[in-house]
């Protein structure tokens, strides 16, 4: 009987290991396809701006909930844009039901007297939360061109004319920019989250792009026509995530999307652990959710090629790799005493090559993608080799109430859309603590969080007692990144 289920640890840790691999592999490719881009620039038609003619118009879509400590920042950034005054309207999507709305109000009124055509939208039920709220501007809107920016961020002046010009190919339905960071040195939580959003908005975007394989508008500081959002069929509400549901529908009906990766689009990134929390789970939940809906319709698509559904079919699994890590950390415990007391086949535990080799495909994908925003260089590789692994630890940590997201997803247990609590960066130093969206509450997840510090300790405490140190780093990262979680999630409420 032991023998059984040692066997059954053994098959269910090798299947989780070979996953993980096989998305580094897809990694690799991506890194890839990265380096060559930047030898063969792409040239792009655009719309020659001196010529009003071609200048189109453009509405800016803003949705926010509940935004009291950022909005007034927002709004003084977004009337700043540069474009001409009778080609751009502004819609301010406001649903929300906090004090807030009354000083909105009174901004767009400010605004609206100085000759800027911004229009403050209320809704008395919240239907499909952001999703709702885009759509039934998209009812009032005039521009030819949406751009959606979220609460938190603060688009530099030329942003429109940076953008707007890359639509003049009528079958380009987004353009795309790169997040940039406002609060990237704030803590080692804003690093790490700096760290894994800088490998996605360079390696993976360009990667795809450069192959025209399939990218998702981000939710923000991006451009849709508007006539592909309609085509294809407009936004849903039945995922976390609309806008990864949206990017796949419009460009499996062939539409193009560009991401430029030059133009930089500053936002403030979640500053303590709760508000980190609950974007990481609704990202996770809803790439979960979006894999459930558009597997099969990348699968049957007639209009991409093998490789693009091949890379489309990963994209849409990146959430659930947490899975496959935190059920590789969970098994990793009961390896080590099947390694032990099972000698004649440890053979197979060779198979823990495949962590070390995957470990190294991300150490190296993710350097090139770090050098390429903070430089290269002896000190900047060294600075680097200690946020890899501190990134790698904390995402560990994380890996626990991720897959609970990954799993809530997949079996279509469905929850509300939980806003991430903004600060404006300014404030951050000392008054955090008074932010009234702040979640107070424990949860049972924190709990269960708590007791796997326990977990991984005795994991440690096994491999000195055992005298097989072979998971002792992986053991002690598991711990560390536990602990991070742990601690962190106490100290926030």
């Amino acid at each position: 009987m032991i023998l059984v289920i040692s066997y059954i640890v053994l098959f269910i840790y090798t299947i989780a290991i070979l996953l993980i691999f096989f998305y580094s592999l897809a990694q690799l490719n991506l890194l890839l396809n990265y380096l060559k881009s930047k030898k063969n620039v792409a040239l792009i038609e655009r719309f020659n701006f001196s010529n009003p003619k071609e200048i189109p118009l453009v509405t800016i879509q803003l949705p926010i909930y509940n935004e009291k400590y950022v909005i007034e920042r927002l709004l003084e950034n977004i009337v700043l844009l540069e474009y001409p005054k009778d080609k751009l309207e502004i819609q301010v999507l406001d649903d929300s039901t906090d004090e807030s709305i009354l000083l909105t109000r009174n901004l767009v009124s400010k605004y609206a007297s100085q000759g800027i055509d911004i229009k403050h939208i209320t809704r008395q039920i919240r239907t499909g939360f952001k999703a709702g709220a885009l759509k039934e501007g998209l009812e009032t809107a005039k521009g030819e061109f949406i751009a959606i920016f979220d609460a938190d961020f603060m688009p530099n002046k030329d942003w429109l004319l940076k953008t707007i010009p890359n639509f003049k190919n009528p079958k380009i339905g987004v353009v795309q920019t790169r997040w940039g960071h406002l609060n990237r040195n704030y803590s080692i939580l804003t690093k790490i989250q700096a760290f894994a959003l800088d490998a996605h908005f360079t390696l993976e975007q360009t990667g795809r792009n450069s192959k025209q394989h399939c990218i998702n508008f981000n939710g923000t500081a991006g451009v849709w026509r508007k006539s592909c959002i309609i085509d294809a069929g407009n936004w849903e509400s039945d995922t976390l995530t609309e806008d990864l549901d949206l990017s796949y529908r419009a460009q499996l009906k062939n539409w193009k999307f560009i991401y430029l990766e030059d133009v930089e689009t500053p936002a403030e990134l979640p500053a303590i652990i709760s508000a980190a929390r609950s974007q990481q789970f609704r990202w996770n939940k809803g790439g979960a959710e979006n894999f459930v809906k558009m597997a099969s319709k990348v699968i049957a698509s007639t209009t991409i090629s093998n490789k693009t559904k091949f890379h489309g079919l990963l994209h849409l699994l990146n959430s659930s790799m947490f899975l496959c890590i935190f059920t590789m950390a969970v098994f990793s415990v009961p390896m080590l005493f099947v390694k032990n007391y099972f000698s004649h086949i440890g053979w197979y535990f060779d198979v823990m090559i495949f962590f070390i080799v995957t470990s190294l495909i991300f150490f190296i994908c993710y350097w090139f993608t770090y050098k390429n925003i903070r430089g290269g260089g002896f000190k900047n590789f060294i600075n680097y080799i200690g946020m890899f692994f501190t990134f790698y630890a904390i995402a560990m940590g994380f890996s626990f109430q991720n897959s609970i997201a990954v799993l809530e997803g997949l079996l279509g247990k469905k929850s509300e859309f939980i806003r991430t609590p903004k600060f404006n960066i300014e404030a951050l130093k000392d008054k955090w603590k008074e932010n009234i969206y702040i979640s107070r509450k424990i949860s049972k997840n924190t709990i269960i969080e708590g007791l796997l510090v326990l977990y991984f300790l005795f994991g440690l405490f096994s491999g000195f007692k055992l005298n097989d140190f072979a998971l002792f780093p992986f053991h002690l990262m598991l711990f560390f990144g536990f602990s991070y979680v742990f601690v962190q999630s106490l100290k926030t409420n």
